[in-house]
């Protein structure tokens, strides 16, 4: 069954880069763009996508906007952008986006928003979790709840479940160093070259991480290590 995607930019370029991306995958199509918030807001409504990914800022409304006319829609808006404020970051959750995704963060991540709105996941840009998880820690994790107003706030760290995450895990010394570099946003491959390991043995460990955590992905593992003072260079 493929997710059906809706490109929302005011760039042409921009536009047709992420439909090669997206077609690209096995599980996903474009079915439709649009090239100002407005068209996107009527043609969503009309051709009912499953995901709609939204530039911050369009002619006649921006992605705020789009993603507080879906709300009630059923149809998940991932906000995907040039801009980083973290005013904006807040502003599209409380309003229910999906998620909020740097244009800089390159086609994976593009990729992995659109899954996990899917899959009810909010995903963020490591860079834009940083900044939040800096101002104050997180009740809930971005990346396991979505952020509505007045989450943000001192408390235990909870995944969508309701559940506490541990203050403490019992990690690898390996894997605590992972978890400070996934903390500083840094890919996989960035990771391997500072620990001296391969991709895929940093894959693996992030994989081992997520299980000890209870957290679905990398930005999860961002948020704990904040809360917990483990997202600092000893």
């Amino acid at each position: 069954m493929f997710t059906r995607i809706l490109i929302a930019d005011d760039q042409e370029g921009i536009r047709g880069a992420f439909r090669l991306i997206l077609d690209a995958q096995p599980d996903m199509t474009v079915i439709a763009e649009a090239a100002d918030g407005l068209a996107a807001i009527e043609t969503a409504l009309r051709v009912r996508p499953d995901v709609v990914l939204a530039d911050i800022r369009m002619p006649k409304a921006d992605g705020i906007e789009v993603t507080r006319a879906l709300a009630e829609t059923g149809i998940h808006v991932v906000v995907v952008t040039t801009f980083g404020q973290d005013d904006y970051v807040r502003a599209a959750l409380r309003h229910g986006a999906s998620g909020f995704v740097l244009k800089r963060s390159g086609p994976t991540l593009l990729v992995e928003a659109v899954r996990a709105a899917m899959s009810g996941d909010v995903l963020i840009s490591p860079q834009l979790t940083i900044g939040l998880l800096r101002d104050s820690p997180l009740q809930a994790s971005p990346l396991e709840s979505p952020l509505r107003e007045g989450s943000l706030r001192e408390g235990p760290l909870r995944e969508s479940s309701g559940r506490d995450l541990p203050g403490e895990a019992e990690l690898t010394e390996r894997e605590d160093d992972v978890v400070r570099l996934v903390a500083q946003a840094k890919t996989n491959a960035e990771i391997a070259e500072k620990l001296f390991l391969s991709p895929g043995t940093v894959k693996n460990h992030i994989a081992s991480i997520q299980r000890k955590l209870g957290v679905k992905n990398r930005v999860g593992i961002a948020a704990w290590a904040w809360h917990t003072g483990r997202a600092h260079t000893p």
